[in-house]
């Protein structure tokens, strides 16, 4: 009986590690899009419309890791707004897993 109860505690402490791990990537990742649409946001209001390579290499990154090509579709992301929609539909999918999540 001790045994089982401790076997139960180690499941549930495991679990709530998984659960805090995921919840802290989540905030990261959260974080790093406010952070690249701030550089988009100063980029806009200085009417940029191109992105420099660097700033376009992340976001491609960040839509290849967030499995977002489907949130990209038929849209190109050369231009600063085009960017900036993709980041928020992005965004806007963690906050809506996140909300799941609870």
């Amino acid at each position: 009986m001790l045994e089982d109860a401790c076997v139960e505690i180690e499941v549930l402490t495991e679990k709530d590690r998984h659960e805090r791990a995921q919840k802290y990537a989540r905030r990261n990742r959260m974080r790093y899009i406010d952070q690249l649409l701030n550089e988009l946001e100063m980029l806009n209001l200085a009417e940029q419309v191109k992105m420099p390579d660097r700033l376009s290499q992340a976001v491609d990154q960040l839509i290849e890791e967030s499995r977002a090509a489907e949130i990209r579709g038929a849209r190109s992301l050369a231009t600063v707004p085009d960017a900036m929609d993709v980041l928020y539909d992005i965004q806007d999918s963690l906050m809506f897993n996140q909300i799941e999540d609870e």
